[in-house]
């Protein structure tokens, strides 16, 4: 865990803020969210913590081809060869498991992520944002949706409560583009080259897919600076903008 020196620590709360760099295509951002939540919970301050999902693009040139295998789209990509490419896959597979995911790529549709991010930041101004950063992350790895297919991610914003119309015209709003770019941009300025990363308290960070136990130390260096009780207490009953992962 390092500890940022270009951030202003925000005002003091009694709320843990996480900001997260992600992009809904990077295998090991939903590992890490996985990881995240389970040492929440295992550290009892879930109810203390506040997770606010920035947006970060791996390839913003990336293509929706909903004709091609992940293999082999990200094999041209990478310049493997199909065998590798599966065999890569097929372990990152086994990787998931070990956090509780279950990656299907034989389903996964190669996409651009831009709309998606569109719904997330609409998702966050209603106070959705995690709901549908989960379902999006399920459809791309699991459920082999396309995170590119506007009516997909009518349907994701609906399930979180949405309207289908406010989703409509975030997919096409001139402010969301600009609060994604900034977002971007802002990744760009803190020297983020890869995601996830994750701020906790606009003071330390943490880069990639942390084991459950660094992200619990993580937490308690936090909650003890800020002199939190957490629930569970005996007192109370890095996938590169190359691609690369």
């Amino acid at each position: 865990m390092s500890k940022l020196k270009n951030i202003t620590p925000g005002k003091k709360t009694d709320t843990i803020f996480v900001d997260v760099w992600s992009d809904i295509v990077c295998p090991f951002c939903y590992i890490g969210k996985r990881n995240l939540e389970n040492a929440l919970e295992e550290s009892g301050l879930t109810e203390f913590v506040k997770v606010v999902w920035h947006s970060f693009e791996l390839a913003p040139d990336a293509q929706t081809n909903s004709g091609a295998t992940i293999y082999e789209e990200l094999g041209k990509r990478k310049g493997w060869s199909t065998e590798q490419s599966l065999q890569i896959h097929k372990q990152m597979e086994q990787r998931a498991k070990e956090s509780g995911l279950d990656y299907d790529f034989d389903q996964t549709v190669p996409a651009n992520s831009f709309k998606a991010h569109r719904l997330l930041h609409l998702a966050k101004n209603r106070n959705v944002q995690n709901e549908v950063k989960e379902n999006l992350l399920k459809g791309y790895f699991t459920d082999g949706k396309n995170i590119d297919d506007e009516e997909y991610l009518i349907e994701t914003g609906r399930e979180a409560g949405l309207v289908d119309d406010e989703v409509r015209n975030a997919l096409q709003s001139d402010t969301i583009e600009k609060e994604v770019r900034e977002d971007i941009e802002n990744a760009r300025k803190l020297g983020i080259q890869g995601v996830p990363f994750f701020i906790l308290n606009q003071k330390y960070a943490l880069s990639g897919a942390q084991p459950v136990e660094v992200f619990v130390q993580a937490l308690e260096k936090v909650k003890e600076e800020m002199g939190i009780q957490s629930l569970n207490s005996d007192d109370t009953a890095f996938c590169g903008p190359d691609g690369n992962c």
